[in-house]
């Protein structure tokens, strides 16, 4: 099993520290950097400026937007990046939710699944320097009746296939994910109901499309924190936890809140998102179950995340990505070397 490290977003404060967090894994060995956007920071600015001061680790995006950017100029992006980096782009695709779509870029939030499928199919067209002509539900390429002629992308990435990740949540979207990408990007796992919320979902779509789990990367991010108090850890994630369960999305379409719920949580799922949307954050924090924590982060002790790393392995994991907890960059810094040192004892490494 592969580690990976995400940064998040850029601009929170930290970014002195995430440029040196990334340069500190890339000395680890660790395999990937993400990093994500949301109504921020953009992806591709703070990949190019990640990559051009580290040396081995390859860079991805988790996400880029669908809905920010048309399918071909998603092309263009990747076949830059992963030219002017060597070969060590990985392009993460993901619809974004409701809220962010149609208040932040003005798109509706409707087919997600056939927009995202259209939207895998141009760019791969485009990436492999195809002249591009396409026909679909959600894009006509070049439009009809004008001026528009099928052209082909005239940078050259440096490889032939630069690899696709889709972050996928619902069992439509994981089913869909393993039939046409090379990836998965997962968040909230839990080891202990990985199978059953998303595993059979990805290896349903590889059949689909005559394909087995050899080389498709399943990679959940987990924050990380190091210490003796569990406890006290997992509380440092409640207002995480209470966002994502509670916060994101709608009432009636919030991801999270629905994985929450299939792991066995219905009745917790419910009220924090109640309390969240009420305004109550506080309350919605306090709600969220303990176990719900613990057993979708990795903490504790180096042994304890050690054996953490174990089950997601068994469970399918093939590169697992962290997200290092701490107020300082000593702190950071320290939970990822911990990280490698968890994988070695793991005997994973």
């Amino acid at each position: 099993m592969r580690l990976g490290i995400n940064l998040g977003y850029w601009g929170a404060g930290m970014d002195g520290d995430n440029l040196a967090v990334a340069q500190e894994a890339d000395r680890l060995g660790y395999d990937v950097c993400w990093a994500a956007e949301a109504y921020g920071s953009d992806v591709p600015t703070v990949l190019a400026w990640v990559a051009a001061q580290t040396e081995r680790i390859d860079i991805g995006s988790a996400i880029m937007q669908i809905p920010a950017r048309q399918p071909a100029m998603t092309a263009m992006t990747a076949a830059t990046l992963d030219s002017l980096t060597k070969g060590r782009f990985r392009l993460g695709l993901g619809v974004s939710g409701p809220q962010v779509s149609e208040g932040w870029y003005g798109v509706k939030f409707d087919k997600p699944l056939s927009r995202t499928r259209e939207y895998v199919e141009i760019v791969r067209k485009a990436m492999s320097r195809e002249r591009l002509s396409y026909e679909g539900q959600h894009w006509t390429l070049p439009l009809p009746e004008g001026p528009g002629k099928p052209i082909k992308l005239t940078v050259h990435p440096e490889r032939e296939h630069i690899p696709l990740y889709i972050a996928a949540i619902g069992p439509k979207n994981l089913e869909q994910t393993g039939e046409i990408a090379d990836g998965a990007l997962l968040i909230f796992p839990s080891a202990d109901h990985l199978e059953d919320t998303a595993i059979k979902h990805i290896r349903a779509g590889r059949e689909k499309a005559g394909k087995t789990m050899e080389g498709f990367d399943v990679c959940p991010t987990l924050p990380l924190a190091l210490g003796d108090d569990v406890h006290a850890l997992a509380d440092m994630f409640r207002p995480y936890t209470a966002l994502y369960v509670g916060g994101m999305g709608s009432r009636k379409q919030n991801f999270y809140n629905q994985l929450a719920q299939r792991m066995g949580y219905e009745k917790e799922a419910a009220e924090i998102q109640d309390k969240y949307l009420t305004g109550d954050k506080t309350g919605a924090a306090a709600a969220v179950p303990h176990q719900l924590i613990d057993s979708t982060t990795l903490l504790g002790t180096v042994d304890r995340i050690a054996e953490r790393m174990q089950a997601y392995a068994a469970a399918g994991v093939t590169t697992l990505t962290l997200a290092p907890a701490g107020f300082t960059l000593d702190e950071r810094v320290a939970a990822l070397r911990a990280g490698t040192e968890a994988l070695e004892r793991a005997g994973l490494a």
